[in-house]
């Protein structure tokens, strides 16, 4: 009575409102489960259970019937071999011959020659020759011409081989429209010699522009001693310098 008295009515009231939300909640949760639960417990079938697991078992296939046997080998006969006849095999004779001839003896020369010979052939013929020869055959074909040797290439002066002497020269003439322009230079020419020593062609090696010319004409006129190796004529190639100058001309 004491703790009601002390009490204020404001806390009293808070207290009754708290306490009433609560129950009215788990009122509400129990009807709402209720009317979930309700349906699905008399509503739902009842699952059958089985009886027994019935289970199907397959034969497995048949295997593969096995491949046929291999056909057996053809066996082939050898045929056989028929014996050569020897040509130098003796057959006694059947009859016994009233004479016995010599025996001839191969590649021996008779005196009497063979019937139907060539006079002055082999006495006695030849063996597996033909009686009478070959009147009619053909000489042999003469031996084919032996090759022209290929002419040898020109040796290059220099080193052991040493130029021949030069037995005939001509001087370049100098070309007027060289000196009235002033002109000098030199030229080096390459010049090849036949076997006879002459001079067969000339090459400009190094160029003065217009006096390349008259250099060449020079050039190709000289004459030199053959040139032997191995006691052979041999033709060779030299380099050749020629000078222009105004004041005087070496070559």
């Amino acid at each position: 009575m004491f703790d009601t008295i002390t009490r204020r009515p404001s806390d009293v009231a808070t207290t009754n409102r708290v306490m009433t939300t609560v129950v009215a909640v788990l009122v509400h949760l129990a009807i709402l489960a209720a009317l979930i639960v309700a349906p699905l417990w008399y509503f739902t079938p009842a699952l059958p259970m089985p009886s027994e697991i019935m289970a199907f078992v397959a034969a497995p296939p048949l295997p593969p019937p096995p491949p046929p046997p291999p056909a057996p080998a053809r066996q082939v006969r050898p045929e056989p071999v028929k014996p050569m006849p020897s040509p130098e095999r003796f057959v006694a004779p059947i009859e016994v011959p009233s004479t016995i001839e010599p025996e001839k003896v191969a590649g021996s020369r008779g005196t009497t020659g063979v019937l139907g010979g060539v006079v002055g052939g082999v006495e006695g013929g030849v063996i597996g020759g033909i009686v009478g020869g070959l009147p009619s055959a053909l000489p042999p074909p003469p031996p084919p011409p032996s090759p022209t040797p290929a002419k040898a290439a020109p040796v290059r002066i220099g080193g052991q081989i040493k130029a021949p002497a030069l037995i005939s020269r001509v001087d370049p003439i100098y070309p007027a429209i060289a000196q009235a322009a002033q002109v000098e230079g030199i030229v080096i020419l390459e010049a090849t010699v036949g076997e006879t020593g002459q001079v067969e062609s000339v090459k400009v090696l190094r160029s003065a522009g217009p006096l390349d010319a008259p250099a060449v004409e020079a050039v190709k006129q000289w004459r030199y001693s053959p040139l032997r190796l191995n006691d052979r004529p041999t033709s060779f190639v030299l380099t050749v310098t020629v000078q222009f100058h105004l004041g005087n001309r070496r070559t």
